[in-house]
């Protein structure tokens, strides 16, 4: 009998790494100032050799989340084959029982976009081609996001990033009403009438006071309200729906496409943005992805303020979706996206024509920087 050759994609190691940037200017949304960010980057090495990159959110506590992933998570999938994407998914979901989310499913995410690198690395082929969606050359971008700071602040922040080339800008808005009505007018005059503009709530308001501030953005020719009100409150997104012409988004708190589906199959938001580093990796947000395309919701990736290897990981996914929209290019300086790998090609100094071109190298096309990995690790 033939000996059965070795899978050259069985799993060796797990690592995970946790890592915190200060940043040299704080973040200010409606939740408050972000001085500094975590993130856990996930490595795993193959018996081939071959090693694929993660990343899951880990935004407080990414010294926790290492441990967690490596002590729990490690083993279950350490000696089976990275092929088996599902099979692994399962194994790891199990860990806890009740409902799917929070760590457990942010933790799985990292895991799982590190074997969607390896697979393609395997096939030679870049992951936008591996998904086999609609193989875009070049996404269109966003810069994001002007701060929920003051308006003199903002204005400068709006300035500079016209000065980029972006042609589509975000801002955030925040509590009390009359000051973001204000701000969203400011922003507007400041923009012209050629600027795509939309607007990120954070979850700020309840659906009375969203209703209030979303007329006005509609006035104003906003693109999108993002994230009006809390992830959970499908009540008060069916409220807006009925009653504001302007396209809501939503879907960066969502862990899995089940958890999606009701604002996606109701028609309850025009825009989902899941975010891969926390929405089960590259598996489950292209499921998302793809119910949103059947039932003809628009899709832009939530990258925010996480690292390089989301980033990348989201262009590819913008790259092969069907109904993809716009690619969120981050526009602050963030260490964790462009210092930690190589290359970076989501930056706002690769925009040209208000796009960015995707890679061809194959898996997600990134390569670790080992001193900046270190410079950043947790230790305490």
């Amino acid at each position: 009998m033939q000996a059965t050759a070795p899978d050259p994609l069985s799993i060796r190691s797990v690592r995970a790494h946790p890592l915190r940037a200060s940043l040299a200017a704080a973040q200010h949304t409606s939740q408050g100032a972000w001085p500094s960010l975590e993130i856990v980057v996930i490595t795993i090495e193959t018996e081939s050799g071959l090693a694929g990159l993660g990343e899951c959110l880990g935004r407080r506590g990414a010294a926790a989340y290492a441990r967690f992933i490596e002590t729990t998570l490690a083993p279950r999938i350490l000696g089976r084959s990275a092929h088996d994407r599902r099979a692994l998914f399962a194994a790891m979901r199990e860990t806890l029982t009740g409902r799917s989310g929070g760590v457990l499913l942010e933790a799985i995410a990292g895991i799982d976009i590190a074997l969607w690198d390896l697979a393609a690395q395997a096939a030679g082929q870049p992951l936008w081609r591996v998904l086999g969606g609609a193989g875009r050359r070049r996404v269109a971008a966003y810069a994001s996001s002007i701060n929920w700071t003051d308006p003199e602040t903002a204005t400068a922040e709006l300035a500079a990033a016209r000065a980029q080339g972006f042609r589509e800008i975000k801002i955030k808005l925040g509590r009390p009403v009359a000051r973001a009505i204000a701000q969203a007018r400011a922003m507007r005059a400041a923009a012209g009438e050629a600027i795509v503009l939309s607007a990120d709530a954070n979850c700020a308001f309840d659906a009375d006071d969203a209703l209030r501030v979303g007329r006005v953005l509609s006035d104003l020719d906003y693109a999108w309200f993002e994230e009006p009100v809390p992830p959970d409150d499908c009540a008060g997104y069916a409220r807006l729906r009925q009653h504001l012409p302007i396209r809501l988004a939503a879907g960066e708190g969502e862990f899995l496409a089940r958890a999606a589906a009701p604002l996606i199959e109701t028609g309850l938001i025009g825009l989902v943005q899941p975010d891969v580093a926390r929405a089960g990796g590259i598996s489950e947000t292209w499921r998302i992805a793809e119910l949103a395309a059947i039932h003809g919701i628009a899709y832009a990736p939530h990258i925010g303020w996480s690292g390089a290897v989301c980033a990348m990981a989201s262009l590819h996914l913008a790259a092969a979706a069907e109904s993809f929209r716009t690619f969120e290019c981050m526009v602050f300086a963030n260490p964790l996206r462009q210092e930690i790998a190589r290359p970076t090609p989501f930056e706002a100094t690769h925009l040209e024509d208000g796009a960015l071109a995707v890679p061809d190298t194959p898996g997600l096309g990134l390569t670790l920087d080992p001193d900046a990995v270190a410079r950043f690790t947790i230790r305490e």
